[in-house]
């Protein structure tokens, strides 16, 4: 039996205001939105043409559980609001089942919040350049997929779409949002990365890092929007396979972008197009990501 893949949301009864990387956001009134998480997948911020069956599902999936299991954390943009209160033409409905949330309108802050436990990735890249990641000093002698000697707070800035996130080190951090709310993000990134791990371990699932991102509400609240925990924002390694000095197995979109630096291609659009068995493996990955997660 087929399975029903979604690249874009179009939808008559609302005004789509955004089509990001994964999203299409919609405007409901003035105080709230509709996430549409699609099947699109991104690498090295470049959207690539073939979607990912499962993939929107999964995302929200998991965002659920994590903004309600961390709430006592920091408060979030979710809302009770159902996508039948939104959208009432059935032909609209049924394509964005599972794949959809209503959430409050915020001002999202210019910077993403990366927190990492283990050297991969960008940070591995820089580590090897200048022994360093983000302006924190590392011992030296680590290696590829190394756990870190304590989980580090690394910001980047928020590309615009079809641009790059670029690592940033705290200072400019502050120089973005200010000193207090450059130190309050931090400090509630390392908690939510920290008790997410504790969690995610007892599935057998270790976080290598993750992003968060956070909005300023109308009254002057931090809270935690957009994704939280998914396979696009974070680095799922099985902890029963897990080696340092190798780019690990993971249960996240690296094995797609480790396909593609194989390839020759300048990280530019237009990506390349994925192979049907690619396409099939990151999907299932996602699904074994949900599987394990939330059992």
């Amino acid at each position: 039996m087929s399975v029903s893949v979604l690249f874009e949301s179009h939808l008559d009864s609302l005004d789509l205001i955004n089509r990001g990387k994964v999203r299409d956001i919609y405007a409901i009134d003035d105080e709230h939105l509709l996430f549409v998480a699609s099947d699109r997948l991104s690498a090295f911020d470049v959207v690539l043409p073939d979607p990912v069956p499962h993939k929107g599902r999964v995302l929200t999936a998991l965002s659920s559980f994590w903004f309600e299991h961390l709430a006592h954390i920091i408060g979030n943009h979710t809302t009770t609001m159902s996508l039948l209160t939104v959208i009432r033409d059935e032909k609209e409905y049924r394509p964005l089942m599972g794949r959809t949330m209503v959430v409050k309108r915020v001002t999202p802050l210019p910077v993403e919040a990366v927190v990492r436990g283990y050297l991969i990735g960008s940070g591995w890249r820089e580590y090897q350049a200048k022994g360093e990641v983000c302006g924190h000093q590392l011992p030296r002698g680590l290696q590829q997929a190394d756990k870190l000697p304590e989980v580090i707070f690394t910001p980047s800035t928020k590309a615009q779409f079809g641009g790059h996130d670029m690592n940033i080190d705290f200072d400019d951090m502050v120089n973005l949002v200010g000193s207090e709310r450059a130190e309050r993000v931090r400090d509630v990134s390392l908690k939510l990365y920290t008790e997410a791990a504790k969690y995610a371990a007892t599935k057998g699932i270790i976080i290598a890092d993750s992003k968060f991102e956070f909005g300023v509400d109308n009254t002057d609240n931090l809270i935690l929007i957009d994704e939280v925990l998914t396979p696009d924002s974070s680095r799922f390694w099985p902890a029963e396979s897990y080696q340092s000095g190798v780019s690990p197995v993971s249960f996240d979109k690296q094995f797609v972008r480790d396909y593609l630096d194989d390839m020759t291609w300048n990280k530019e659009p237009p990506a390349p197009r994925l192979p049907k068995d690619i396409v099939q493996n990151t999907s299932e990955k996602y699904l074994e990501a949900e599987r394990r997660l939330l059992s």
